[in-house]
C-alpha cells in the first residue's frame, strides 16, 4: 500500500458518502514516529470519522513551511522546527505531541578510551546536521560538565552514524528510537550521554499542528481528525508490535527488523505513554522550559539572522481543546 492511498478497509467503514479530504505533512520519511497515523488510517478511525486523510511523504519543503503557507491542513513537526516557526511568527497551533520523553541522545564509540565524560568532547570532532540547535545542546552539555565548548564540526547529514562507526568522527547526536536501534542490529557497541542529565532540558517530541485559522474556521475537522489520530496512537502504544506489522505493510522498508525493534523501544521506554499521561498531551511547562532554553541560547531568530526576544510565554502556541481527560 502506498503511504497516500487510504486502504480499501477504511473506505468499506466510512459511514458517509463521500468523505471529507484532509491532508497531513510528514517531517521526514515514514517511521515509527507516525504509527498512530497509519494505524488510525488502516484500522479505519479516518474513515469513520468522515474523513479520507492524504498522508504526504516528506519533501524539500518542511512540513512546517507548508503547514503556514496553507499547502496542506495538518503537519507533523520535530519538536525545534515547530518552535522555530512559530517564534518567526507562522500561524500555526500545536495540537498534539508524540513523544513524552526525550529521544534524542549524545552518541560514541565505547572503545574511544578518550571519552567518558560530556567534558571529554573538548578537542574532538562532531558529525553534525546544520542547525544552530546542536551547538547550543552540546556546547551546554560540555560546560555542564566543566569542560570548555571547543570542538571541531563536520556537517555529514545522515552520514554522520557510517562516519562515527569507522572512526572517522568522535561523536554526533542519533535518536534511541530509530538509529539507535539501527546500531544495535548492525552490532555497533556505542555509549551515549542523554541531553537532560547535563544542563538541557527535556522536551517532549514530535508536534502535529494546523493553522490558526483552521482552527478557529473548522473545528469540527480539526476535532474530528485529531481523535481519530489520538485513538491510532493510542492504538499503537497497547498494541506495539501488531502496530508494527500495520506499518510494515503501509510502507517500504529494507530492514523490517527496524521497524520491530523501534516500536519494542518506543514501548519498552514509555516513549508514547508513561501510562499517567494521556497519549498525545501537550506539558505546558516543558514547552516552556525549552522555548525559553532556545531562545536563551539564540537558536530562534528572525527573518534578520538576529535572536529573537523571549516573549515571556507559550500559552497561545498550542490549543488541545479537543481532548477529553
Amino acid at each position: 500500500m502506498k503511504i497516500t492511498t487510504l486502504s480499501l478497509t477504511a473506505c468499506l467503514a466510512a459511514p458517509v458518502a463521500h468523505a471529507e479530504d484532509v491532508s497531513i505533512a510528514l517531517d521526514w520519511t515514514l517511521n515509527t514516529n507516525h504509527i498512530g497515523l497509519i494505524v488510525a488510517r488502516e484500522n479505519g478511525y479516518f474513515a469513520e470519522a468522515g474523513l479520507e486523510v492524504d498522508i504526504l511523504p516528506y519533501s524539500d519543503t518542511a512540513s512546517t513551511a507548508l503547514l503556514a503557507a496553507g499547502a496542506v491542513d495538518f503537519a507533523y513537526m520535530t519538536a525545534l522546527g515547530f518552535m522555530s516557526a512559530k517564534a518567526g511568527g507562522a500561524e500555526i497551533t500545536a495540537l498534539w505531541v508524540t513523544m513524552q520523553r526525550e529521544a534524542g541522545r549524545l552518541v560514541y564509540n565505547s572503545d574511544n578510551a578518550d571519552i567518558s565524560r560530556p567534558a571529554d568532547l573538548e578537542g574532538k570532532t562532531y558529525a553534525g546536521f546544520g542547525s544552530a540547535w546542536e551547538d547550543a545542546l552540546i556546547s551546554t552539555m560540555i560546560e555542564s560538565d566543566g569542560g570548555t565548548p571547543d570542538y571541531d564540526t563536520v556537517t555529514l547529514g545522515t552520514g554522520a552514524y557510517e562516519a562515527l562507526a569507522t572512526g572517522a568522527v568522535d561523536f554526533t547526536l542519533e535518536v534511541a528510537t530509530w538509529e539507535g536501534v539501527n546500531s544495535e542490529l548492525l552490532g555497533r557497541d556505542q555509549s551515549h550521554f542523554i541531553y537532560a542529565d547535563y544542563g538541557v532540558p527535556e522536551p517532549q517530541g514530535g508536534y502535529i499542528g494546523t493553522q490558526t485559522t483552521m482552527l478557529q474556521s473548522d473545528p469540527e475537522t480539526v476535532e474530528a481528525f485529531m481523535e481519530a489520530t489520538a485513538k491510532g496512537y493510542a492504538w499503537a502504544a497497547e498494541n506495539a508490535q501488531a502496530a508494527a506489522e500495520i506499518l510494515i505493510e503501509a510502507g517500504d522498508f529494507p530492514n523490517q527488523d527496524l521497524i520491530r525493534g523501534s516500536m519494542r523501544v518506543i514501548d519498552e521506554g514509555d516513549y508514547l505513554t508513561d501510562g499517567t499521561t494521556p497519549v498525545g498531551r501537550i506539558d505546558e511547562g516543558r514547552l516552556t522550559t525549552m522555548a525559553q532554553f532556545l531562545y536563551d541560547s539564540g537558536v530562534l531568530r528572525g527573518t534578520d539572522g538576529q535572536p529573537l526576544v523571549w516573549p515571556g510565554g507559550v500559552s497561545d502556541w498550542f490549543d488541545q481543546s479537543w481532548m477529553t481527560d
